[in-house]
Order: structure tokens, then C-alpha cells, then sequence
């Protein structure tokens, strides 16, 4: 009999604070109590955004938009790791991302608004724009973090996308480049058990979907997705393993999507209401609050002055949105190819 190579898989779950705000000290990273406040603020201001967004669309004044409630801690922590000098490839469910990373405000408004300059990267960010086709983004990020390997840029590209993306061709190919070229990169996956409306279980067979990782020559860990903390320290180590030269990782973060998929879709439809009331306690800034006022850096008027600002951030940022002028048009149809063709030219005249 041939000795078997056949490597067994240990997938390690990581869970640092509990739903009561304990922590597990041995397994806490280093935070100062001003970096915890700035990560609190941060999960206040995306879910001040979230709620925001969806007045506006209901309201007419927003297109279709994905909301991130239940999320916030598994895209607040992961982009609080990150680097000004890190790729970010979003999927279309990142808004805290964004917000983490000091992206305009305004300009994630006039995206959903329908108005893809809101999509024109600021110059001293490396974050490219939402990818609304699911998991095809993923090959890119692979490709990115290999071309910085070339380059020797000490940089990694990080990808996020949900549990649906793993369904996708483009997952297995992204990930097989990567593991083979040892890529510095890092594949986050916010794992909130339904892809629409099809629930976790009827995407995969895996126990986790951490564990595809190892079949292609990389760690794949999960985490508890709205324990910021936890997300934040696997997204740490992750991007220190990257960039030492030590290949790619795979973050699971088991979280929940407590409302719809988007604004178009009805989640009564085919989730039980008990079932989504199982998640509320677990919730990611309720945790994190509860923490804070037993160390003794969170109070009701710390509390009402982070809600009070980041309203007023928010309603600065929509006000600015609704100001800008709209786009021409025929733009459309003028970046199609390289020269207009004499039909397009014919179009832009008529606008």
C-alpha cells in the first residue's frame, strides 16, 4: 500500500468575546482603549449609514441597496486590520468596509442612487468599486496579490464576498491560483447562511465552508463573525502571513443577515421569524457595548454624543450627494469603445 498523503483538516474556530462582553484574555489582541472606542464608532456610524440607506430607497431617493445589518462587526473589524497599501475587492455588501477605510460618505450615496461616479475611487485609496456579479471578483484579487508578489510590493489583496460566492466557478479558480502561487492573499468570507434565499446547507456539504481552503494548499479558518475582535485578529494574522511570504487565508465569519437580501427581496418569504430573533442577542454592537461599559469607556452620554455625530456625518453626507449635478446621459454609451461609432455618435446627439 502506497504511504497516504492525505492530510487531515483541522479547521480552528476563533472566538474571543462572548455575547455577555467577556472576553477570553489569552486570545485578545493588542487594543488600545482609544482603538476599541474608534472600532465602536465605526460599527455606530456603518449601521447609522445602513438605516439611512434604507429610508432613502424606500422613499425613491436610493435604487435597489443590500443592506449590512448583523454584519457590521465581520466588515468593521476585518477593514480596521487593513492598510492604506492593501487591494480591497468588495463584493456589493461591504459599506463598512468602505466606511473603515475613510472612503466619502457621500459618494457610496450617489453609488446606490444610481450614479456610478460615486464608484470613482478616491486617488489614496486602493479599494476597487462594488462588484455586484457574485464571486467574480475573486480571480481578480488573486491576480492582484500575485502581481504584488512579482513586484515585491509588501502588500496583500483582500477579497470579501458572502457564502453564495463559494457556489461560483470563479471561487474554485481564484482560490487554485492563489494556493498555487502562494499569493499574498486573504479571502473573506461573511458567511450570513443564506444566499438569497437559499440557506447555507443546500450550497454545500462541507461542515464548513473554511475547510475548501485546504483543498488548495492554504489555511482556512472561521471565526465568529459578529465578535469584532475575533474578526479583527484572524484578519491581522492573515495579512502578516500574507505579506511574510507565506501564502493566502481563508476567513470564514459566521455571521447573519438579519433582514432582506436587498431592498427587492421579501426574506418573510422563506426564513421563520424565530429564527432570525436566535441571532438578536448575538448581536455585534451590543457585544461590543457591553465590553466597553465594563472596562469603563462606554456611558449614555458617550453613547448619545457617537449617535449624534454620526447623524450628522450622515446628514451632511447626503446632503452633499443630492447636490451634485447629474450625469450627462449619453456617458453611457461614450466609454463603450475606444471611438464612438456612428450610431453612438448619433445617440449622444439626441440626449
Amino acid at each position: 500500500m502506497p504511504e497516504s498523503i492525505i492530510e487531515s483538516i483541522n479547521v480552528k474556530r476563533l472566538e474571543i468575546l462572548d455575547v455577555n462582553g467577556d472576553v477570553d484574555s489569552s486570545l485578545m489582541p493588542a487594543l488600545s482603549d482609544n482603538e476599541i472606542k474608534r472600532m465602536y464608532e465605526l460599527l455606530v456610524l456603518a449601521r447609522t449609514f445602513d438605516e439611512r440607506a434604507l429610508h432613502l430607497q424606500r422613499e425613491g431617493r436610493l435604487g435597489t441597496y443590500a443592506p449590512i445589518l448583523g454584519q457590521e462587526a465581520s466588515q468593521i473589524g476585518s477593514a480596521f486590520a487593513l492598510e492604506k497599501t492593501d487591494w480591497v475587492f468588495p463584493s456589493f455588501r461591504e459599506m463598512g468596509v468602505y466606511i473603515a477605510m475613510g472612503y466619502p460618505i457621500h459618494m457610496l450615496f450617489q453609488y446606490w442612487g444610481g450614479d456610478e461616479r460615486g464608484l470613482i475611487t478616491p486617488s489614496d485609496l486602493n479599494i476597487f468599486p462594488i462588484c455586484i456579479p457574485v464571486g467574480t471578483h475573486i480571480p481578480h484579487a488573486a491576480g492582484a496579490a500575485i502581481a504584488a508578489k512579482h513586484k515585491g510590493d509588501k502588500v496583500a489583496a483582500v477579497a470579501y464576498f458572502g457564502d453564495g460566492g463559494t457556489s461560483k466557478g470563479d471561487f474554485h479558480e481564484g482560490f487554485n491560483m492563489a494556493g498555487v502561487f502562494k499569493a499574498p492573499a486573504v479571502f473573506i468570507c461573511q458567511n450570513n447562511q443564506w444566499a438569497i434565499s437559499v440557506p447555507r446547507q443546500r450550497q454545500s456539504a462541507s461542515k464548513t465552508l473554511a475547510q475548501k481552503a485546504f483543498s488548495y494548499g492554504f489555511e482556512g479558518i472561521q471565526v465568529d463573525g459578529n465578535d469584532i475582535f475575533a474578526v479583527y485578529k484572524a484578519t491581522k494574522d492573515a495579512l502578516k502571513k500574507a505579506k511574510s511570504g507565506n501564502g493566502p487565508t481563508f476567513i470564514e465569519c459566521f455571521t447573519y443577515r438579519m433582514t432582506h437580501h436587498t431592498t427587492a427581496d421579501d426574506a418573510t418569504r422563506y426564513r421563520k421569524d424565530d429564527e432570525v430573533a436566535s441571532w438578536k442577542p448575538r448581536d455585534p454592537v451590543l457585544r461590543l457595548k457591553l465590553f466597553m461599559a465594563k472596562k469603563g469607556l462606554w456611558t449614555e452620554q458617550y453613547q448619545k454624543e457617537t449617535e449624534d455625530k454620526a447623524k450628522v456625518i450622515i446628514d451632511k453626507a447626503v446632503s452633499e450627494e443630492e447636490s451634485i449635478k447629474p450625469p450627462f446621459p449619453g456617458d453611457m454609451i461614450s466609454y463603450t469603445y475606444e471611438k464612438l461609432t456612428p450610431r453612438q455618435a448619433k445617440q449622444i446627439k439626441d440626449f
